[in-house]
């Protein structure tokens, strides 16, 4: 019997390598090219970010620093020593279209145009398949016009376009994070998504809390030989401790300390009180709770000060590794740079492997014709195993 085929795989804004892992731990694809900006706060000098440290470092290949808002497809090639590609994975930034910052619902990000970029690579590469991933107002926020036209585009190259908002929960994902994900496939070939892999199926509940993906993990701190590096959080002061050890376990916030344990507020936290607001963030210096799915965590989520982002019983912020497991990283996954904050960027901004390796599986069908093993959808590694994929019926 001959060798199955093996797909290239090229991945633009790359990241920490978050989609690309899906696919690099599928056994049809190799990844051939990846490039990224490494671009962090807008404040902050070009390649600060450091995620290509952290891609390399698991994908086995570096990915070229480039502007790819300037960059030719012809050029990137060359840099790769690559001649053709059979499937583009491609997840512009999405800062500017994320609800999160209350000025995109008024003023058109520049850095949305890099989505209209897509289009061209794809003219000029002709993949079989393009995946890309964003916040969900890239489909349906004031500037969905950007997606609207690569959609346009894609079609008119030969593609059949699927495009949709996912609450990722569904798919298995112990966390609360709703995105767009698009696969475009070649015409004539059958375009199968996420949703054809789970017909019939749904995930057990249990396997989407945080209690099945960080519980079992050694407390912070250990100091056994083969203790993982990556357990580590930042260390709080001394007022920062306080308030935390003072907020209660499973899901208590800030909220909780009002009348009762008043020193523990900030001065902004007194200033909502009188106020009679909780402010926009009422989350914020809150415990995840243990058996729901994790919050969103997003990229600035290396401070407890930053959203629900403390362990549901210890005193601190939960750890890069389970920051990691929430979004959905294998459990061996490394990270790299010097910077503790900038690799939990690289966990926030990161689409969660657990999904790309299922939208592997997705594009492998549309390529080959074949549908994978419900069981082969799920990433070993990851808190969500075989037996937690339950008929719907059951799971509902």
């Amino acid at each position: 019997m001959s060798a199955a085929r093996r797909y290239r795989v090229v991945d633009l804004f790359s990241g920490g390598g978050g989609m690309s892992c899906g696919f690099h731990r599928h056994d049809l694809f190799d990844i051939v090219g990846a490039a990224d900006g490494q671009m962090g706060k807008p404040s902050s000098r070009r390649g600060s970010l450091g995620c290509n440290e952290t891609y390399t470092a698991n994908m086995g290949i570096a990915p070229v620093a480039v502007d790819l808002a300037e960059v030719a497809p012809d050029e990137l090639f060359e840099m790769w020593g690559i001649d053709g590609i059979d499937v583009l994975l491609a997840c512009p930034p999405c800062t500017g279209f994320s609800r999160a910052n209350s000025s995109n619902h008024i003023r058109d990000d520049h850095r949305n145009s890099l989505v209209g970029r897509v289009a061209d690579f794809a003219r000029a590469w002709r993949p079989q398949a393009i995946v890309l991933e964003n916040a969900r107002e890239l489909l349906r926020g004031n500037f969905s016009g950007h997606f609207a036209t690569l959609r346009e585009d894609l079609e008119e190259l030969g593609y059949e376009v699927s495009a949709d908002v996912h609450m990722l929960t569904d798919f298995g994902l112990p966390q609360i994070r709703e995105r767009a994900l698009m696969i475009a496939i070649a015409q004539p070939l059958d375009l199968r998504t996420l949703d054809d892999l789970w017909a019939g199926y749904r995930p057990d509940r249990a396997a989407t809390t945080v209690r099945r993906a960080i519980d079992a993990l050694p407390p912070v701190g250990r100091r056994a030989k083969d203790a993982d590096p990556h357990h580590i959080s930042p260390t709080l002061g001394e007022s920062g401790l306080a308030r935390i050890h003072a907020i209660p376990a499973d899901g208590g916030s800030w909220r909780d300390l009002i009348g009762v344990a008043d020193q523990h507020l900030t001065p902004a936290m007194h200033r909502s009180v009188r106020a009679g607001t909780l402010g926009s963030h009422p989350d914020v210096y809150g415990r995840m709770w243990w058996d729901r799915p994790a919050p969103t965590i997003k990229r600035e989520c290396s401070h407890v000060g930053n959203g629900r982002y403390a362990h549901p019983v210890r005193d601190r912020l939960c750890s890069l590794r389970e920051m990691a497991l929430l979004n959905g990283f294998p459990i061996d996954y490394r990270f790299g740079g010097t910077s503790l904050s900038n690799r939990y960027r690289h966990v926030g901004d990161a689409v969660p492997p657990l999904i790309s390796y299922q939208l592997a599986h997705a594009v492998a069908w549309s390529l080959t014709g074949r549908r994978p093993d419900i069981g082969d959808i799920v990433l070993p590694g990851t808190s969500l195993r075989p037996a937690d994929l339950v008929p719907a019926a059951v799971a509902a």
